[in-house]
């Protein structure tokens, strides 16, 4: 099994913010596009979260940007723990993650133990409608940020 990602098809770049309504408004601003709608995630007893290995019952307040080359998806933590509230305690508004796609959710866990071997742990996971997941992978130590791996690619 190959060690490399496996994709080279950058899906998003992630914020964590503390205000998203302030973040949405200075981002439509600067790309001149309509502010997004905000939605929080689903609760977990729908997206299973888990955090560090353990269930969470974080939440996040969403806003996308559709660019015409990549997403840019603001996150505002709601409740912890959760990597999005880590990153925002420890550097504030910043860049959580750059997310790849691959082909299924199946690829993704097939990738998971080469990434890991790679350096690259699960730091946190979920699932949302209908048969989505994502994977976070911390990769901070070795490429200065999280790693996010969605289907569909």
């Amino acid at each position: 099994m190959s060690e490399h990602l496996g994709t080279i098809r950058l899906a998003q770049v992630g914020i964590v913010v503390r205000d998203i309504e302030r973040a949405a408004r200075a981002w439509a601003d600067l790309l001149g596009l309509p502010l997004p709608e905000i939605r929080i995630t689903d609760p977990p007893e729908i997206t299973h979260a888990e955090y560090g290995g353990r269930p969470t019952p974080a939440r996040a307040k969403l806003a996308f940007f559709h660019l015409e080359n990549v997403d840019i998806e603001l996150i505002e933590p709601v409740g912890e723990p959760s990597t999005w509230q880590d990153q925002l305690e420890r550097h504030g508004d910043s860049l959580h993650h750059l997310a790849f796609r691959l082909p299924s959710v199946e690829a993704m866990m097939e990738k998971l133990p080469s990434l890991e071997a790679h350096g690259l742990s699960l730091v946190q996971r979920g699932d949302w409608r209908p048969n989505g997941r994502y994977l976070y992978l911390d990769g901070v130590a070795r490429l200065g940020t999280i790693i996010e791996l969605l289907p569909g690619g």
